[in-house]
Protein backbone atom coordinates (compact mmCIF):
# COMPACT_ATOMS: atom_id res chain seq x y z
CA UNK A 1 0.00 0.00 0.00
CA UNK A 2 1.38 3.41 -0.92
CA UNK A 3 1.63 6.10 1.77
CA UNK A 4 -1.11 8.07 0.02
CA UNK A 5 -3.50 5.10 -0.13
CA UNK A 6 -3.32 4.68 3.65
CA UNK A 7 -3.56 8.37 4.43
CA UNK A 8 -6.30 9.60 6.78
CA UNK A 9 -6.85 12.46 9.19
CA UNK A 10 -6.21 10.07 12.08
CA UNK A 11 -2.93 8.80 10.65
CA UNK A 12 -1.75 12.33 9.93
CA UNK A 13 -2.66 13.44 13.46
CA UNK A 14 -0.79 10.56 15.10
CA UNK A 15 2.25 11.22 12.91
CA UNK A 16 2.10 14.91 13.80
CA UNK A 17 1.88 14.10 17.51
CA UNK A 18 4.91 11.80 17.30
CA UNK A 19 6.82 14.42 15.36
CA UNK A 20 5.88 17.11 17.89
CA UNK A 21 7.47 15.00 20.63
CA UNK A 22 10.66 14.79 18.56
CA UNK A 23 11.07 18.36 17.31
CA UNK A 24 8.73 20.42 19.50
CA UNK A 25 5.11 21.37 18.97
CA UNK A 26 6.05 24.94 18.09
CA UNK A 27 8.19 23.67 15.18
CA UNK A 28 5.45 21.51 13.71
CA UNK A 29 4.73 22.32 10.04
CA UNK A 30 2.61 20.70 7.36
CA UNK A 31 5.74 20.11 5.27
CA UNK A 32 7.45 18.29 8.12
CA UNK A 33 4.38 16.10 8.69
CA UNK A 34 4.08 15.37 4.96
CA UNK A 35 7.69 14.18 4.95
CA UNK A 36 7.04 12.04 8.02
CA UNK A 37 4.16 10.20 6.32
CA UNK A 38 5.94 10.02 2.95
CA UNK A 39 3.74 12.27 0.81
CA UNK A 40 3.89 15.69 -0.82
CA UNK A 41 2.38 18.65 1.03
CA UNK A 42 -0.78 18.94 -1.15
CA UNK A 43 -1.80 15.36 -0.23
CA UNK A 44 -2.47 16.47 3.34
CA UNK A 45 -5.15 18.95 2.35
CA UNK A 46 -7.62 16.19 1.53
CA UNK A 47 -7.60 15.30 5.23
CA UNK A 48 -6.73 18.46 7.22
CA UNK A 49 -7.70 22.04 6.37
CA UNK A 50 -4.51 23.80 7.41
CA UNK A 51 -1.83 23.90 10.11
CA UNK A 52 -4.26 25.31 12.69
CA UNK A 53 -6.65 22.43 12.07
CA UNK A 54 -3.82 19.93 12.47
CA UNK A 55 -2.56 21.57 15.67
CA UNK A 56 -6.05 21.41 17.18
CA UNK A 57 -6.33 17.74 16.18
CA UNK A 58 -3.00 17.00 17.87
CA UNK A 59 -4.11 18.90 20.97
CA UNK A 60 -7.32 16.88 21.23
CA UNK A 61 -5.50 13.60 20.66
CA UNK A 62 -2.93 14.50 23.30
CA UNK A 63 -5.62 15.56 25.78
CA UNK A 64 -7.41 12.25 25.25
CA UNK A 65 -4.21 10.25 25.78
CA UNK A 66 -3.31 12.24 28.88
CA UNK A 67 -6.81 11.80 30.30
CA UNK A 68 -6.58 8.04 29.78
CA UNK A 69 -3.42 7.93 31.87
CA UNK A 70 -4.90 10.09 34.58
CA UNK A 71 -8.19 8.16 34.67
CA UNK A 72 -6.33 4.88 35.08
CA UNK A 73 -4.16 6.39 37.83
CA UNK A 74 -7.10 7.69 39.91
CA UNK A 75 -9.50 4.78 39.42
CA UNK A 76 -10.73 3.53 42.79
CA UNK A 77 -8.85 6.22 44.70
CA UNK A 78 -9.96 9.28 46.64
CA UNK A 79 -8.46 12.16 48.55
CA UNK A 80 -4.68 12.20 48.87
CA UNK A 81 -4.24 8.94 46.93
CA UNK A 82 -6.26 10.26 43.99
CA UNK A 83 -4.39 13.56 44.06
CA UNK A 84 -1.03 11.77 43.92
CA UNK A 85 -2.22 9.43 41.16
CA UNK A 86 -3.50 12.36 39.11
CA UNK A 87 -0.37 14.43 39.63
CA UNK A 88 2.05 11.61 38.87
CA UNK A 89 0.22 10.67 35.65
CA UNK A 90 0.14 14.33 34.61
CA UNK A 91 3.87 14.78 35.25
CA UNK A 92 4.84 11.53 33.55
CA UNK A 93 2.84 12.36 30.42
CA UNK A 94 4.35 15.85 30.23
CA UNK A 95 7.89 14.47 30.51
CA UNK A 96 7.34 11.46 28.23
CA UNK A 97 5.57 13.45 25.50
CA UNK A 98 6.79 17.06 25.56
CA UNK A 99 5.36 17.96 22.16
CA UNK A 100 1.96 16.48 22.89
CA UNK A 101 1.92 18.10 26.30
CA UNK A 102 2.69 21.49 24.75
CA UNK A 103 -0.24 20.91 22.39
CA UNK A 104 -2.62 20.49 25.33
CA UNK A 105 -1.76 24.02 26.46
CA UNK A 106 -2.86 25.86 23.32
CA UNK A 107 -5.93 28.06 23.44
CA UNK A 108 -8.77 26.64 21.38
CA UNK A 109 -11.97 28.30 20.25
CA UNK A 110 -14.81 26.97 22.46
CA UNK A 111 -17.20 27.27 19.52
CA UNK A 112 -14.94 24.93 17.57
CA UNK A 113 -14.11 22.31 20.21
CA UNK A 114 -16.44 23.02 23.16
CA UNK A 115 -18.21 19.66 23.01
CA UNK A 116 -15.08 17.55 22.52
CA UNK A 117 -15.09 14.64 24.96
CA UNK A 118 -11.36 14.99 25.66
CA UNK A 119 -11.83 18.47 27.07
CA UNK A 120 -14.93 17.55 29.06
CA UNK A 121 -13.15 14.49 30.49
CA UNK A 122 -10.31 16.64 31.77
CA UNK A 123 -12.77 18.84 33.66
CA UNK A 124 -14.57 15.77 35.05
CA UNK A 125 -11.36 14.18 36.34
CA UNK A 126 -10.29 17.35 38.13
CA UNK A 127 -13.76 17.93 39.57
CA UNK A 128 -13.90 14.35 40.88
CA UNK A 129 -10.72 14.85 42.88
CA UNK A 130 -11.89 18.15 44.30
CA UNK A 131 -15.31 16.77 45.31
CA UNK A 132 -13.53 14.32 47.59
CA UNK A 133 -12.18 17.36 49.44
CA UNK A 134 -15.70 18.77 49.72
CA UNK A 135 -15.03 21.62 47.30
CA UNK A 136 -17.95 22.97 45.30
CA UNK A 137 -18.10 26.15 43.22
CA UNK A 138 -16.50 28.64 43.20
CA UNK A 139 -13.90 26.93 45.41
CA UNK A 140 -13.59 24.10 42.90
CA UNK A 141 -12.55 26.45 40.12
CA UNK A 142 -10.00 28.19 42.31
CA UNK A 143 -8.55 24.90 43.54
CA UNK A 144 -8.46 23.49 40.01
CA UNK A 145 -6.49 26.51 38.88
CA UNK A 146 -4.03 25.99 41.72
CA UNK A 147 -3.50 22.36 40.75
CA UNK A 148 -3.06 23.12 37.06
CA UNK A 149 -0.66 25.99 37.78
CA UNK A 150 1.43 23.85 40.11
CA UNK A 151 1.59 20.78 37.87
CA UNK A 152 2.25 22.80 34.72
CA UNK A 153 4.83 25.05 36.33
CA UNK A 154 6.76 22.20 37.92
CA UNK A 155 6.81 19.93 34.86
CA UNK A 156 7.66 22.77 32.47
CA UNK A 157 10.60 23.86 34.61
CA UNK A 158 11.70 20.27 35.13
CA UNK A 159 11.62 19.47 31.42
CA UNK A 160 13.68 22.59 30.68
CA UNK A 161 16.31 21.67 33.27
CA UNK A 162 15.26 24.58 35.44
CA UNK A 163 15.88 22.92 38.80
CA UNK A 164 19.63 23.18 39.40
CA UNK A 165 19.57 22.63 43.18
CA UNK A 166 21.07 19.38 44.46
CA UNK A 167 17.82 18.30 46.13
CA UNK A 168 16.23 15.56 43.97
CA UNK A 169 13.21 16.78 42.01
CA UNK A 170 11.24 13.69 43.05
CA UNK A 171 11.69 14.63 46.71
CA UNK A 172 10.45 18.16 46.05
CA UNK A 173 7.52 16.80 44.02
CA UNK A 174 6.41 14.51 46.86
CA UNK A 175 6.64 17.33 49.40
CA UNK A 176 4.68 19.68 47.12
CA UNK A 177 1.92 17.08 46.71
CA UNK A 178 1.71 16.70 50.49
CA UNK A 179 1.41 20.48 50.77
CA UNK A 180 -1.32 20.55 48.12
CA UNK A 181 -3.22 17.83 49.98
CA UNK A 182 -3.08 19.86 53.19
CA UNK A 183 -4.12 23.01 51.33
CA UNK A 184 -7.11 21.32 49.71
CA UNK A 185 -8.11 19.78 53.05
CA UNK A 186 -8.20 23.24 54.68
CA UNK A 187 -9.46 25.28 51.73
CA UNK A 188 -11.15 28.53 52.83
CA UNK A 189 -14.76 28.76 51.79
CA UNK A 190 -16.11 31.58 49.64
CA UNK A 191 -18.28 32.62 52.60
CA UNK A 192 -15.23 32.94 54.87
CA UNK A 193 -13.49 35.13 52.26
CA UNK A 194 -16.50 37.42 51.98
CA UNK A 195 -16.92 37.76 55.74
CA UNK A 196 -13.24 38.61 56.26
CA UNK A 197 -13.42 41.65 53.95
Amino acid sequence: MSPRAGLSAERITVAAAELADEIGFDRLTLSAVARAVGVKDPSLYSHVRNLHDLRVRVALLAASQMNERIAAAVAGRAGRDALIGFADAYRRFALDHPGRYAATQIRMDPAEVGAESALLRSIELTAAILRAYGLAEPEGTDAGRLLRSTFHGFTTLEAAGGFAHSRPTDASWRHILDALHQTLSQWPSHTEETESR
